[in-house]
C-alpha cells in the first residue's frame, strides 16, 4: 500500500522529492513495464529516483552467447530495481552473471500530467575497463554528484573479454557484440526514458577510456543514426595508431586453446566456446595478455564483414569514416588528463626500488619486441623497428630505459594509450564537422588519485580515471566527498559543465557562480585551442605540440578521398 500510494501521489502531483522520501519505494510505467525503484539522496541532500539492474537485453546464454543482443521482453508483473544488478562476467567482479544486460536509471523528477513537457537532457555514460573489466554498478559510477544537476543519468553494461568482444572476421563471430549491447541499450533509452522525465530527443552519450572509444565508435556507426545528439569521449578514441583489423581471429584462437577447444576453424572455436562456464572465461584471462597484462587495449573492435541478416556495427576503419565524412555529425566534447598513463610507472619504480625484478631493465633489454605490445603499434615487421627506435631516440634520447630516463616512460605510456588517439580524433572532427568540438586537458591535482606512491601515500599526478571522481562517487576506492572538502568545487565545476553541453551543447553554463567571465572557444585545426580544467579554467593552444608532431609523423593519416576537408597529415 505505501508503495502504491507514493506512486499515486508522484504521478499526480510531479512533485519534487521531498527528504521523507529517501529510502522509500515507488513504481514507474514504462512501455516496457512496470519497474520499482529507490529513492537516493544526491551531494546536496537533493532527493532523485534510482531505478538499478534494469533489464534492456535478453540474458545472453545458451543459443544466445555470443549473439547480437536480443531486446528486454515486456513484462507484466513488476520488475524489481530496487538494488544493485549484477556485473558482467570478469575478475572481481561483485554479482557476476551473464545476465547482465543491464541498466541504472537516476532522475531528479519524475513526470506527472502537470510537467509532462518539462523533460531533462539525458546523459548515457560507457564505463571504462579496457573493454575486458567494469561495470555500471554504483560502487564504481555513483550518481550522488551528477544528480545535484537536472539531467537524467544512465549508466550501461556491456559485455566483456572474448564474451563480449570475440571476432573471426566471419558468420561466426563477426565482433563488435559489447558495442551492440550499448547500441540495444540506446535504443531501450529511446523507447522509454521520457516515463523517467527525460528528453528522448535530447540525449548526449558520454565514456571514458573504453566508453570513450565506444563513443568515438557510436560517432560512426551506422546502427546509432537517431540515437544521440551531443557526445563526450573522456581520454580516449578509437582513431589511435594501430588500425583495427576485420578480425581478431588470434586472440579468438588463444582462448580456444586455454579453455581445451579445437582451432582449426572459426566453427569448430565457437561451437566449443558455447559449451565453457563462464568461471572458465574469467579464470583464463591472466593468460590472454602478450606480457605483464599487456597490451592494455587487448579485445578490441573491429571492421565486420557482411553477414546477411546480422547488423553491422562498424563498416570501415574509423579514421577513413571521418575523413569520408560518414559520421554523425553533433557537437563533442573530448580530452585527456595531464599525466594519463603515466600513472603506470608508479609500480616500475618502487619495484625496482625494492630490489626486485627490473621492468626497466626488462623492456630495455627487449625494447623492439616488448615497446610495439605496450605502446600501440604494429609488430614483427621493419617498420615496426624503424618506429620502435625512433621512440626510442625521442623519448630517451638514445639512453638505455632506466629509472633515470623514467619520464620518457611516462610520456610514452600516455601518448601511446590515450594522449594520441584523443588528439586525433579532436582534430579529425574538428575539420570535417560543421558541429563544434571542445578539446580539454583536466590538470586539476587533488588529494587521491588512482596511482600513489607507497610510502608517500601522494599521487604520481593527474593520472587516468582521476577526473573520474568529480563526476562520480567511486565509492569503492575513494572516499565520499562533502560540500566541505576541498574537492567540492570541481565536483560542481565538472558535473556543471557536462549538465550544461547536455542541456544546450554549451559546456560553459550561463548565470552559475564561478564561470563570469568563461568562454570555452571550439578547437580547430587552425586555433588548436583547448581549455585547461585545472584550479582554473583557462584556454591555451596547442596540447603537447612537440609530442603529437613525432606521432603525426610516425602514423600519417591513410590516404583516402577527403572532398572538403584541411586535414593537414
Amino acid at each position: 500500500m505505501r508503495i502504491f500510494l507514493i506512486t499515486l501521489l508522484i504521478a499526480m502531483a510531479g512533485m519534487a522529492l521531498g527528504d521523507q522520501l529517501e529510502g522509500q519505494e515507488a513504481e514507474v510505467t514504462a512501455p516496457i513495464g512496470r519497474i520499482r525503484g529507490k529513492f537516493m539522496q544526491s551531494r546536496l541532500g537533493r532527493q532523485f529516483f534510482a531505478a538499478r539492474g534494469v533489464r534492456y537485453g535478453e540474458a545472453p546464454i545458451g543459443e544466445h552467447r555470443f549473439k547480437q543482443a536480443v531486446p528486454a521482453k515486456p513484462w507484466t508483473t513488476v520488475f524489481d530495481a530496487t538494488e544493485e544488478g549484477p556485473a558482467c562476467p570478469q575478475p572481481a567482479a561483485i554479482l557476476p552473471s551473464e545476465d547482465c544486460l543491464r541498466l541504472n536509471v537516476y532522475t531528479p523528477k519524475l513526470p506527472s500530467a502537470q510537467n509532462s513537457d518539462a523533460k531533462k537532457p539525458v546523459l548515457v555514460f560507457f564505463h571504462a575497463g579496457g573493454f575486458y573489466v567494469g561495470s555500471a554498478q554504483s560502487n564504481l559510477y555513483g550518481p550522488e554528484y551528477l544528480m545535484d544537476q537536472d539531467i537524467v543519468l544512465v549508466t550501461v553494461n556491456y559485455r566483456l573479454m572474448s564474451l563480449g568482444f570475440i571476432s573471426t572476421g566471419d558468420a561466426e563471430a563477426p565482433g563488435n557484440l559489447g558495442l551492440k549491447d550499448q547500441v540495444e541499450a540506446l535504443r531501450w533509452v529511446k523507447r522509454n526514458i521520457e516515463s523517467f522525465g527525460g528528453d528522448s530527443g535530447n540525449v548526449v552519450i558520454a565514456g571514458y577510456s573504453a566508453g570513450a572509444w565506444s563513443v568515438s565508435l557510436h560517432l560512426v556507426s551506422p546502427m546509432t543514426k537517431g540515437l544521440f545528439h551531443r557526445a563526450i569521449a573522456m581520454s580516449g578514441s578509437a582513431t589511435y595508431q594501430k588500425p583495427l583489423g576485420r578480425h581478431q581471429k588470434d586472440l579468438a584462437e588463444r582462448q580456444a586453446r586455454l579453455l581445451g577447444c579445437p582451432t582449426n576453424t572459426s566453427r569448430a572455436i565457437m561451437a566449443c566456446l558455447k559449451t565453457k562456464s563462464m568461471q572458465e572465461f574469467v579464470d583464463s584471462f591472466e593468460k590472454m595478455f602478450d606480457w605483464r597484462y599487456n597490451p592494455v587495449l587487448l579485445w578490441n573492435p573491429v571492421v565486420e564483414p557482411k553477414v546477411p541478416g546480422v547488423e553491422r556495427y562498424l563498416t570501415d576503419e574509423p579514421v577513413k569514416l571521418i575523413l569520408q565524412g560518414k559520421f554523425h555529425q553533433v557537437p563533442l566534447i573530448t580530452g585527456i588528463t595531464k599525466d594519463e598513463f603515466g600513472g603506470n610507472v608508479v609500480n616500475w619504480v618502487e619495484t625496482e626500488r625494492k630490489g626486485n625484478v627490473s621492468l626497466f631493465t626488462e623492456l630495455n633489454d627487449n625494447w623492439e619486441t616488448l615497446a610495439p605490445i605496450i605502446f600501440q603499434y604494429e609488430r614483427i615487421t621493419p617498420r615496426s623497428k624503424e618506429i620502435s627506435r625512433d621512440f626510442k631516440s625521442f623519448y630517451f634520447r638514445d639512453q638505455p630505459v632506466s629509472l633515470k630516463t623514467v619520464d620518457g616512460v611516462a610520456q610514452l605510456y600516455a601518448d601511446g594509450l590515450i594522449v594520441f588517439s584523443v588528439h586525433r580524433l579532436a582534430k579529425l572532427i574538428a575539420a570535417v564537422s560543421t558541429q563544434p568540438v571542445y578539446y580539454y586537458e583536466f590538470t586539476y591535482q587533488g588529494r587521491y588519485s588512482h596511482h600513489v606512491w607507497s610510502d608517500t601515500k601522494k599521487p604520481y599526478g593527474v593520472v587516468h580515471h582521476d577526473d573520474l571522481l568529480y563526476l562520480f562517487n567511486v565509492k569503492r576506492y575513494f572516499p565520499y566527498f562533502n560540500t566541505n572538502d576541498p574537492e567540492y568545487s570541481m565536483v560542481r565545476r565538472l558535473t556543471s559543465m557536462w549538465t550544461s553541453f547536455a542541456k544546450c551543447g554549451n559546456p560553459i553554463p550561463r548565470d552559475v557562480e564561478g564561470f563570469e567571465n568563461v568562454t570555452w572557444d571550439a578547437f580547430t585545426p587552425e586555433n588548436k585551442k583547448y581549455m585547461n580544467i585545472g584550479d582554473n579554467l583557462t584556454m591555451a593552444t596547442d596540447l603537447y605540440a612537440v609530442r603529437m608532431n613525432e606521432w603525426e609523423k610516425l602514423f600519417p593519416l591513410p590516404s583516402v578521398d577527403t572532398p572538403g576537408t584541411n586535414v593537414k597529415h
